[in-house]
């Protein structure tokens, strides 16, 4: 699995910093190229919260994992955030703007959206990803 915030910070792949919600700026072309052959070997899971400069090429499949605003809400004011972060993700998951960010992306039936908001949900998305992998898998063998 690429943790995109940890190669993020361990490559400095960053253009400046955002004072406003204390985080790096990411440099999008940076990340692509740095990306590029490891990604066009295929069998790499990417963990990151936004997609729309990932090249399509690169995914059989995207998951966009979606939390109710309370339990969001509770998980961000926990990290000890600013008060604007938390506020604007909240907004940004009311108007599912990672999930639409998704379609206009890539192919609408690769697009899945996975509930978030309890510890079991985590087991089911991991148990449905192994499945379609596995169902990958059998549908792509010679």
């Amino acid at each position: 699995m690429l943790l995109l915030n940890i190669l993020l910070t361990e490559r400095q792949l960053y253009d400046g910093y955002d004072e406003e919600y204390d985080c790096p700026i990411l440099d999008e072309d940076r990340v692509v190229d740095e990306l590029e052959n490891q990604m066009s070997e295929g069998g790499v899971i990417v963990d990151y919260h936004g997609c729309d400069f990932f090249p399509e090429r690169w995914f059989h499949i995207v998951f966009v994992l979606q939390a109710d605003n309370s339990v969001l809400y509770k998980r961000l004011e926990t990290r000890g955030y600013n008060e604007k972060k938390p506020k604007d993700n909240i907004q940004c998951e009311i108007f599912q703007i990672l999930y639409e960010e998704a379609l206009a992306s890539y192919k609408e039936e690769i697009v899945h959206q996975l509930p978030s908001n309890k510890p079991k949900d985590l087991e089911d998305n991991i148990n449905q990803i192994l499945k379609w992998i596995e169902q990958w898998v059998q549908d792509h063998s010679s």
